[in-house]
C-alpha cells in the first residue's frame, strides 16, 4: 500500500510502499477513502509531543470503508463506511475509561492516531475496535474527515462549557476549529460573537451567524465583549494563549473560558474575578468515542461539513510543508480517490 510516512523530527515526508497490514486481535482494518490534513501534524513534524514516536505514519482525520475485522470483532460489519480520530485507544480499566471518558484514561500511555500509531496518510489503516464509529447516512466522507478532529473538539468544547440555546459564545479564532465552533453554536440556537485579529474573515464569519464580529487589531476584544454584554463562554481557538488572555474580561459572572488552542505561554487570570463573579477557566481536549458518535450525527443532522480542499496523497509532503510555512490556505483533505 502506498503511505506518507515522518521518518524523524524535522524531515519532510515521504512516500513509500508498504504491506497492507493484517488486523489482529481487538482490530480493524479500514480501507481509507479520505484523511484531512491537520496542523498537529507540524506539531508532530517538530517534535512537539512527548509521546510522539518516528518512524510514522501520520494523520487522525480518518474516513474509509472496513475491510476486515480482527479476531474478537464483530462491529462494525466489512462494508461499513466509518471515521477514525485522534484517539487511538485506551487502557478500558481506569475510572475514565469505564465511565465512557477514553480520553481522560489514566491507565496507560496516550495511544494516538498518526503519532504513536500509524494513521490515515496510507490506503490502510489499522483502528481499534471500539475506536472506529460508523459514519451517518448522508455525510460526505471527503468533506467530513475534518470532523473527526476540528469537528468533535468544537462541538465537544461547547458541551463542556455548557453552552445551549440563548447562550452567548465568543469564538476567538477562524481557522478550521474556529469556523466549525461557529456552525454549532449557531445550530444549538446560541448568540454567536467572532473574535480574530483582522477584519479579512467578517463576511463569512457573518454569514455563518455570528451577530458580532471583532477585530482585535482595532479594539480590545473584553471592552467589545463587555459591550455585547458579555460572554457565557469563550472558546479559545486560536494557536495562542495571549488571544485567551486579552478576552478573559469579557465574560459574564458564571462565565467560562475554554482553551482549545494554545502556546507555550502561561494563562494568568485575577482570582477576585473567579471568586466574586464565579467564573473558570477550563480545557477540553478532543473527545472519546461517544463524543465522536454524537459530533457526526448532529452534523449529520443540521448539514455541517467544513469546505475543503482534495489533494492526492502525492501532494501530501508539499502541503504539509506548506502548513509549515504557514503559507498554505483551505482545509486540505488527502482524498485516495484522486491519481
Amino acid at each position: 500500500m502506498r503511505s506518507a510516512v515522518l521518518t524523524a523530527p524535522g524531515k519532510p515526508l515521504e512516500i513509500v510502499e508498504r504491506d497492507v497490514p493484517a488486523p489482529g486481535p481487538g482490530e480493524i482494518l479500514v480501507r481509507v477513502t479520505a484523511c484531512g490534513m491537520c496542523f498537529s501534524e507540524v506539531n508532530h513534524l517538530h517534535d512537539h509531543y512527548p509521546f510522539g514516536t518516528f518512524p510514522t505514519v501520520p494523520g487522525h482525520e480518518i474516513t474509509g470503508v472496513v475491510e476486515a475485522l480482527g479476531e474478537g470483532v464483530s462491529w462494525p460489519a466489512p462494508g461499513t463506511p466509518v471515521g477514525a480520530a485522534w484517539l487511538h485507544g485506551s487502557c478500558g480499566r481506569c475510572d475514565n475509561c469505564v465511565r465512557g471518558e477514553q480520553i481522560l484514561c489514566t491507565g496507560e500511555p496516550k495511544q494516538v492516531t498518526g503519532v504513536n500509531r500509524d494513521g490515515g496518510y496510507a490506503e490502510y489503516f489499522l483502528g481499534r475496535a471500539g475506536f472506529v464509529t460508523p459514519l451517518p447516512d448522508g455525510l460526505d466522507p471527503v468533506a467530513a474527515a475534518p470532523l473527526m478532529c476540528a469537528g468533535i473538539t468544537a462541538f465537544n468544547g461547547l458541551r463542556q462549557g455548557g453552552a445551549g440555546a440563548g447562550s452567548k459564545v465568543a469564538v476567538l479564532g477562524t481557522g478550521g476549529v474556529g469556523t466549525l465552533a461557529v456552525r454549532f453554536a449557531t445550530a444549538i440556537g446560541a448568540r454567536v460573537a467572532v473574535v480574530s485579529r483582522s477584519r479579512r474573515a467578517e463576511a463569512q464569519a457573518r454569514d455563518l451567524g455570528a451577530e458580532l464580529y471583532v477585530a482585535s487589531e482595532e479594539r480590545d476584544p473584553a471592552e467589545a465583549l463587555r459591550a455585547w454584554g458579555g460572554a457565557d463562554l469563550i472558546m479559545n481557538t486560536a494557536p495562542s494563549t495571549g488571544t485567551a488572555q486579552a478576552a478573559f474580561g469579557g465574560l459574564r459572572p458564571d462565565g467560562t473560558l475554554l482553551f482549545l488552542g494554545f502556546d507555550g505561554a502561561e494563562v494568568s487570570v485575577p482570582p477576585v474575578a473567579l471568586v466574586l463573579h464565579r467564573q473558570r477557566v477550563m480545557g477540553s481536549p478532543s473527545g472519546s468515542p461517544h463524543d465522536l458518535r454524537d459530533t457526526l450525527a448532529f452534523a449529520a443532522a443540521h448539514g455541517i461539513v467544513p469546505d475543503v480542499v482534495p489533494v492526492a496523497l502525492d501532494e501530501a509532503p508539499d502541503v504539509l510543508a506548506a502548513m509549515d510555512a504557514g503559507t498554505h490556505r483551505g482545509r486540505a483533505v488527502i482524498d485516495f480517490g484522486r491519481s
